[in-house]
């Protein structure tokens, strides 16, 4: 006979509950609310992937119109793995954040490659650059109709509102388990599907957010965005713009002078001071290293 100590076992873990009539509420406001947007006409996995991309801290006035004209331009992922890099980055000019474009641009490189279909697992999506837990669950829930936990703004600022109504600093760990549990698990329901839920949740939290004081920004995720003029991310996204415009003209690159000369210009003009060359070949170098640009002999280009 042992004489060891016998572990106690784990107590059970009790499910997370979320009452019935909070689901009806949300279902019954997203039909009210329901926003009949170009990207919600469709189920292709492809394009729902690139609005989820474009819709990330960008408002949906901005992004209508923009994924038209995008998936024109590039309407597979195989014609997007076989565009050129600076083709991609010229298209998402006033989108912001040009590390999007470049993940976009890669990440349909590894799925062109692997046969063009975009997967449907959440740890394949993860798995591609510039692909997160939100919109992977994004793409499963829209594309596919497989549930998932779909954790964007809008979405937090409906759980915010109806479990936290005055709490602050609330951690996405509290929500995860209300939002996981609030999802259906599958689309036999047309009425009550995930991608109907979601759908949902995102037109009543977009409400929330027009008429009540912001319930998101009572979240612990909640970081007020840094100014952008003047800044260091500011002068990277000119500098790229500045190579595009060059290269729609020559594809033999711009000078270094000539480009810092344009960059300071731009500088000044918005009552800044000149940025050195010095500061330029720093700039084009990290630019470089991440893939925005390259060195065609002593001139740079896009």
């Amino acid at each position: 006979m042992s004489d060891a100590t016998p572990t106690p076992s784990a107590a059970p873990v009790t499910p997370v509950q979320v009452p019935p009539e909070f689901r009806q509420r949300v279902l019954e406001r997203g039909r009210e609310l329901y926003r009949d947007l170009p990207w919600r006409r469709t189920r292709d996995p492809y394009q729902i992937w690139i609005s989820e991309v474009m819709l990330q801290q960008t408002q949906v006035a901005r992004v209508d119109g923009r994924w038209q004209r995008w998936c024109e331009r590039f309407p597979s992922v195989d014609a997007l793995a076989a565009a050129d890099a600076a083709d991609v980055l010229e298209e998402w000019q006033g989108m912001g954040y040009n590390r999007r474009a470049l993940s976009l641009w890669r990440a349909a490189g590894i799925v062109s490659a692997a046969g063009g279909d975009m997967p449907t697992e959440a740890r394949d999506l993860v798995a591609l650059p510039g692909i997160g837990p939100a919109t992977a669950a994004g793409i499963r829930a829209f594309a596919y109709d497989l549930p998932g936990v779909y954790l964007e703004t809008n979405v937090r600022s409906v759980f915010l509102h109806e479990f936290y109504p005055d709490a602050v600093a609330v951690p996405d760990k509290d929500l995860v388990p209300l939002v996981e549990a609030s999802c259906p698990a599958d689309g036999s329901d047309p009425q009550d599907d995930p991608r109907t839920w979601y759908y949902a949740l995102l037109d009543y939290g977009a409400y929330l957010k027009k008429t009540l004081p912001n319930p998101s920004r009572r979240s612990k995720t909640h970081v007020r965005q840094s100014k952008f003029e003047g800044s260091h991310r500011q002068k990277r996204a000119e500098l790229v713009r500045l190579l595009l415009d060059h290269r729609a003209t020559d594809r033999r690159g711009i000078d270094l002078v000539t480009i810092a000369e344009e960059l300071s210009s731009i500088e000044v003009e918005s009552g800044r001071r000149k940025i050195s060359a010095c500061d330029v070949v720093a700039l084009l170098e990290e630019l470089e290293a991440e893939g925005f640009c390259h060195k065609i002999g002593d001139n740079w280009s896009a």
